[in-house]
């Protein structure tokens, strides 16, 4: 005759199970740690021996915009190296083709540092970034970043009036503008920031269309935590393309909701992105 166990000794044994399982996911994610700080060492080790490298033709080819066309081939090669480099891989996936003959506005959601990289590597067509001024001071980097990049100062009204001449010279002469919507990148439980009025302001004057991105996984496998991460699959999602023609002003909170919606939506039905975003908040 079988005699079964009390229900207390069950539960006592199922409270052991659980501690020896939680002990063993921290002790697996302490051991991680050492590698976690030697793969982030790499990222910056790539950067700068590469830019040291490249400074030559950097120079050279940031001296006029004429030249950004081939500027652009180099910093894509620069962008696979670092992207492949730190174990990372692509899986892009587009509702509309982007016309090599045409400016747009290209507006990805902000969550990590790879962000840029994965936009340049994803794009044949020269993009001239709006970014922030901050960046500057990172030594050798900041140089060539003033030369390409347009920058802004937020806390300036000056500085994003200039901003906003500089974008159009760029935009007239055919080349595609970056600019992240969010402004910064957001605290990692936020899932989508509340969008700033430039990107739509400057694709409202130009009648251009706005090329929403989402970026699934940047966020979860590179944010600005360096205790986590680690190599995985970038999935990026290009939907159809948001146009402009017709609109004005007056429409720019209209247009900057619609585009808002489109990306926040697709994070939200994406249970890996919410997965990562509602860590912190358990």
């Amino acid at each position: 005759m079988l005699i079964e166990k009390p229900l207390y000794l069950k539960k006592n044994n199922n409270f052991k199970k659980n501690i020896i399982i939680l002990k063993t996911v921290q002790y697996i994610n302490f051991i991680k740690i050492p590698f976690l700080l030697i793969w982030r060492a790499w990222f910056y080790i790539m950067i700068f021996v590469t830019i040291i490298l490249m400074s030559p033709f950097l120079f050279i080819l940031s001296i006029k915009h004429e030249y950004y066309p081939y500027l652009w081939k180099l910093v894509r090669v620069w962008s696979k190296l670092l992207v492949y480099g730190m174990g990372f891989r692509l899986d892009f996936k587009f509702d509309e083709l982007i016309d090599p003959n045409k400016s747009y506005m290209f507006c990805p959601n902000h969550g990590s540092l790879m962000d840029p990289f994965v936009l340049i590597v994803t794009s044949k067509n020269p993009i001239v970034f709006v970014g922030k001024k901050e960046l500057v001071k990172i030594p050798i980097f900041g140089f060539f970043y003033r030369r390409i990049v347009i920058m802004v100062d937020r806390s300036s009204p000056e500085s994003r009036k200039r901003v906003y001449e500089l974008a159009k010279k760029r935009l007239k002469n055919g080349t595609s503008v970056a600019i992240f919507p969010e402004g910064l990148v957001p605290a990692e439980d936020v899932v989508l920031a509340p969008f700033k009025n430039g990107a739509f302001s400057l694709a409202i004057e130009h009648q251009i269309p706005i090329v929403p991105q989402i970026y699934y996984d940047c966020k979860r496998f590179f944010s600005w935590n360096f205790l986590k991460g680690g190599p995985g699959l970038f999935r990026v999602r290009q939907h159809r393309f948001v146009e402009t023609k017709g609109l004005n002003i007056e429409d720019l909170d209209n247009l900057k909701e619609k585009v808002f919606s489109l990306i926040n939506t697709g994070l939200l039905l994406d249970n890996e992105y919410m997965k990562d975003t509602n860590r912190i908040k358990k």
